[in-house]
């Protein structure tokens, strides 16, 4: 709830927070909250909060499209995360095969800053070079390929 909350103070809309509905629309997912908790956040020490009256009316959406997960995972000595990202796993929701990332949560870390380079990042791999592929080339001595050359 905490990293929703920064998410939502940092302008990003919130749909469904606890409980997610998921819809197959043609080949993609899209998701919502059920109608009795929809725009009500729990957050322990303060109670229940309705997010229109605190953030405005643009703070939530009653649904929206669902093309990347994000999992949080506790920060342990030892654990293995991706530290390339060539490929992303991959798994099912309602027969729509979605790219999953795996972020280590830590106390006091900024998990908000962790989602918006992950959306950011997959964002980018629909329209140009991955991380992974501009280091490769540069490693290989070819030409660096921006998402702007790729759009072209």
């Amino acid at each position: 709830s905490e990293c929703a909350l920064d998410l939502i103070a940092r302008g990003h809309p919130l749909i469904a927070g606890d409980v997610i509905r998921l819809r197959r629309e043609g080949g993609r997912l899209s998701g919502s909250a059920p109608e009795a908790i929809r725009f009500f956040m729990e957050l322990r020490g303060i109670g229940l909060l309705y997010l229109p009256d605190l953030y405005g009316a643009d703070s939530v959406r009653e649904s929206g499209p669902v093309d990347l997960v994000c999992r949080l995972e506790e920060w342990r000595e030892g654990a293995e995360f991706d530290r390339v990202g060539d490929e992303r796993a991959r798994e099912s929701f309602v027969g729509v095969e979605l790219p999953v990332v795996r972020l280590p949560a830590r106390p006091a870390g900024s998990m908000a800053t962790l989602i918006e380079a992950a959306v950011r990042d997959h964002r980018n791999r629909r329209t140009g070079a991955t991380g992974a592929e501009r280091i490769d080339a540069a490693m290989r001595g070819r030409p660096k390929v921006s998402s702007a050359d790729a759009e072209k």
